[in-house]
């Protein structure tokens, strides 16, 4: 029983005998109150379709990616799973719910209980590093560091709860910049420590699950959105838009998958790191930007225009992933696929997509617009796959015959 993991003190990884990299069922478990944050972004977004109610959806939405990504990141940093750090995992989702909770009414009384959610999560986050300062002796300034910079944030927005409107907001944003600092600033960023030393294959997988969380809400408000009609008069070309966008969300999940393969970094440098981070960051919005706006799929046969914002939101999200998906990729080590997955391909299904917006803007018919977006994403793995197939065809040929001859 004294070998418990439910017993053991929190471990900077490098001191980790086990040499534990899976993710945890108490991770896991974290995820699932996102599952129902990244819903209530949806619906905030598609019950908001506006300029205002975009960039109230981005500033919740990295909120909620950096409340995520910190506690992510110090999973990863410490092997930690005794009974303390369960319970206050627990008070981490509680904080989240709270946070999700908020986001209805965000426009209107909204901000201040969000905010408050946010204080209290940064202070658990704070408490999560106070326990690894007094365990682990070697990465004790880093520790503390960290502590100290997550409860001035977790001030920075109780006070920020309580301002008016504009100040709340300006305040709320500094915090959150002020975090990113922390990490990244030149001579006093906790980046500067040796042992800030992420285990990279543990925190790969864990944007790996949030990525497939975010293309999930497209099937949500896919399903949602078709099972309000009545599927004995529903025009068929929808349910052939409905098949169309199912696949799509599938094929975007493969498009990164092959992309970054085993998610390596190249090296352990501040610039690669972030690159590597913060294109999570984006491909994981954008993702949940095509999600909601495969919505539309469900709302218009194949002959009447592609609703403007869905569209709007859905190729400019397009965009972003292939944008993103180079920014992380080129944070990867070098491997041989990634001559094939590489920017020109990804420049080809930018032009595809810009043309299937163009289509909406011309009021041209929804069939035309799928065409070419369907074609911006097949692209990214038919050119990849059919290149790879003529270099390698003489190998593949080769290895097909050695094993008819055995």
């Amino acid at each position: 029983m004294a070998h418990h993991p439910m017993w053991e003190k929190p471990v900077h990884h490098s001191r980790d005998i086990k040499k534990t990299h899976e993710v945890h069922w108490i991770e896991l478990c974290y995820d699932l109150i996102h599952v129902v944050a990244i819903f209530l972004l949806g619906h905030h977004l598609v019950e908001n379709l506006s300029l205002f109610g975009f960039l109230s959806f981005v500033f919740l939405f990295i909120t909620f990616w950096i409340s995520w990504g910190d506690y992510a990141f110090y999973n990863s940093l410490y092997v930690s799973r005794d009974y303390k750090h369960r319970i206050i995992s627990a008070f981490h989702v509680v904080t989240v719910m709270f946070m999700a909770a908020s986001v209805p009414l965000i426009l209107e009384t909204g901000p201040v209980y969000f905010m408050l959610s946010c204080a209290v999560n940064r202070i658990v986050t704070a408490f999560l590093y106070y326990r690894a300062c007094h365990h682990n002796l070697h990465t004790h300034t880093l520790a503390s560091e960290m502590f100290r910079n997550f409860s001035v944030v977790s001030v920075v927005f109780l006070v920020a709860a309580f301002l008016p409107d504009f100040w709340n907001y300006t305040l709320f944003f500094a915090g959150l910049l002020m975090i990113q600092i922390s990490y990244l600033l030149p001579r006093f960023g906790v980046m500067r420590f040796e042992t800030f030393t992420p285990r990279i294959s543990h925190l790969s997988e864990r944007f790996s699950l949030l990525l497939l969380i975010c293309l999930g809400e497209g099937y949500f408000k896919m399903v949602l959105a078709l099972s309000e009609k009545d599927l004995g008069v529903i025009n068929p070309t929808i349910l052939f838009n409905y098949l169309f966008g199912g696949v799509i969300l599938f094929l975007l999940a493969w498009v990164y998958f092959d992309a970054r393969r085993d998610g390596n970094l190249k090296d352990t440098k501040k610039k690669t790191m972030a690159s590597w981070w913060y294109g999570h960051m984006g491909i994981m919005l954008s993702a949940l930007m095509i999600s909601i706006a495969l919505r539309a799929e469900v709302k218009v046969p194949f002959f009447e225009p592609y609703p403007l914002l869905y569209a709007c939101l859905g190729c400019s999200g397009l965009i972003g992933y292939l944008l993103c998906l180079e920014l992380i990729q080129s944070s990867l080590r070098d491997q041989k696929a990634y001559r094939f997955v590489n920017l020109k391909v990804k420049l080809i299904g930018i032009l595809l997509a810009s043309i299937a917006f163009v289509t909406v803007l011309l009021e041209l018919p929804s069939l035309i617009g799928n065409l070419f977006y369907g074609s911006a994403v097949v692209s990214q793995l038919l050119i990849p796959i059919t290149h790879a197939y003529r270099v390698y065809r003489p190998e593949i040929e080769e290895m097909h015959a050695q094993r008819e001859k055995k």
